[in-house]
């Protein structure tokens, strides 16, 4: 059997006590370096990333998942203000998770989509000193190039689903389900398009559709139109300054798209770029065998 646990960690914010919810898949006293997941959404539970599992399966890696504040088994805070929600929160609820895990002095981190995204400003932000091989997945330099990435393919989307974007966006009319609809168009071309989709993603859209304040403060009413508190993300100017071993993953009709995962490979000195020809947002689901050996090996590989 695979051995499991779970647990919480308080975090203090001005005064504030919460809780992180984690589960480790196997063993952190293995001697192999455990390798810390970091969600997307914003606001999506850890749930669609528990696939990584299969690492520790395969190649006996360590695995420790954790569901940010406000999402999952986290402390949700629905009363909170936009202003709560921001990049230096989510940074220290990180890094207070691995110092109490006790792995700080040696791990691996993965950040998938808003998760890679946090995890490269966590690097920029504390230079954590155990920190050996980062690994960015569908994710983005500059939330500026994801927009106009994504602008791009909406642009060869059908003329009716253009149009009904453009509009309800203008009207601000991204509420209505005419907008959610045009949405899930573009969503089954360029962030999952299994049909049917796997449960653990069903699952997660459903908790997110329970509970959007997270991910309404800090991206806003869809995929591709920023309002929130990342609006003006960019770390492309400081991208030299990720000293670890990286890989850079996305995939060929990735809502990701080159645009804002280029400037990753080019600005991080120790980069490794690989492309899943079949994929989209989540090459875990779409390219699973590909894409737990390209990991397994560049987290396994020795320099």
């Amino acid at each position: 059997m695979v051995p499991e646990s779970t647990g919480t960690v308080d975090f203090t914010v001005e005064s504030e006590t919460f809780q992180t919810w984690y589960k480790i898949i196997g063993d952190l006293q293995s001697g192999v370096r455990p390798l810390v997941i970091v969600h997307g959404g914003p606001g999506f539970p850890h749930i669609y990333v528990r696939c990584h599992a299969r690492l520790w399966e395969s190649k006996g890696i360590p695995i420790v998942l954790y569901d940010q504040l406000g999402c999952g088994e986290s402390t949700r805070l629905r009363e909170k203000p936009k202003e709560f929600w921001t990049f230096e929160l989510f940074i220290a609820e990180l890094e207070n998770l691995v110092k109490k895990l006790g792995i700080h002095d040696s791990f691996d981190l993965l950040g998938h989509s808003w998760g890679g995204a946090l995890a490269a400003s966590y690097v920029l932000a504390r230079q954590p000193q155990g920190l050996r091989r980062l690994v960015l997945a569908n994710t983005y330099a500059s939330m500026r190039l994801w927009e106009a990435g994504c602008r791009r393919l909406i642009e060869k989307l059908p003329e009716t689903v253009r149009e009904t974007i453009e509009r309800c966006e203008r009207d601000g009319m991204t509420k209505s389900k005419e907008y959610k609809d045009a949405e899930l168009v573009f969503l089954k071309r360029h962030a999952l398009t299994l049909d049917p989709m796997p449960e653990d993603m069903q699952v997660t859209i459903a908790e997110l559709e329970k509970d959007d304040t997270v991910y309404l403060a800090i991206h806003g009413p869809s995929e591709f139109y920023c309002t929130g508190n990342q609006k003006n993300f960019d770390i492309i100017g400081r991208l030299h300054e990720i000293k670890q071993l990286t890989l850079v993953i996305n995939g060929a009709e990735d809502q990701a798209t080159d645009l804002c995962v280029a400037p990753l490979f080019w600005g991080i000195p120790n980069a490794k770029w690989v492309q899943f020809a079949k994929a989209t947002h989540q090459p875990f689901f779409e390219e699973p065998a590909r894409y737990f050996d390209v990991v397994g090996e560049f987290l396994m590989t020795r320099v």
